[in-house]
C-alpha cells in the first residue's frame, strides 16, 4: 500500500529583490511595512525608505504569505505585524495607522471586513 505524497505548504515569497545602483539588495519581507502600487511598479516601504519595483501588487499579492500580509486595497498591502491601530474616518472608511510611520493608510469597503474579527 502506497501512502499519499505530503502536501507541502506553499513556499511565500521571502525576500523583495530591488535594485539599488547597479547591485540587487535583498530585502527580507518582513521588514516591509507596506507595498503601495504605483502604475506597473510597486513601492516597497520599510523603515530604511522605500524602493521601486517591476513588479505589479496584483502578482506580489498572490506571492505574499496571506497569514502576514493583507490586501487593505486596490492597490495597497500592508504587513499585519506592522498595524498598531485601524479607526474609522469622519467619513466611515477604514484607516490603518502603522508601528513607527506618521502615515495612514486607507482600508477600502471591500477590505473593510478584514477587520472586523479584531
Amino acid at each position: 500500500m502506497t501512502s499519499l505524497p505530503q502536501r507541502q505548504a506553499p513556499a511565500y515569497l521571502q525576500f523583495v529583490r530591488v535594485q539599488k545602483g547597479d547591485g540587487i539588495r535583498l530585502i527580507p519581507v518582513e521588514e516591509v511595512y507596506y507595498f503601495k502600487a504605483s502604475d506597473k511598479y510597486t513601492l516597497v516601504i520599510t523603515k530604511d525608505g522605500e524602493s521601486l519595483i517591476k513588479k505589479p501588487i496584483k502578482e506580489l499579492a498572490d506571492e505574499l504569505d496571506p497569514q502576514q500580509f493583507w490586501r487593505i486595497h486596490r492597490g495597497t498591502i500592508v504587513n499585519v505585524h506592522c498595524i498598531a491601530q485601524v479607526s474609522r474616518s469622519v467619513t466611515g472608511r477604514g484607516v490603518v495607522r502603522l508601528k513607527g510611520r506618521s502615515e495612514s493608510l486607507a482600508v477600502s469597503r471591500q477590505y473593510i471586513h478584514l477587520f472586523k474579527q479584531m
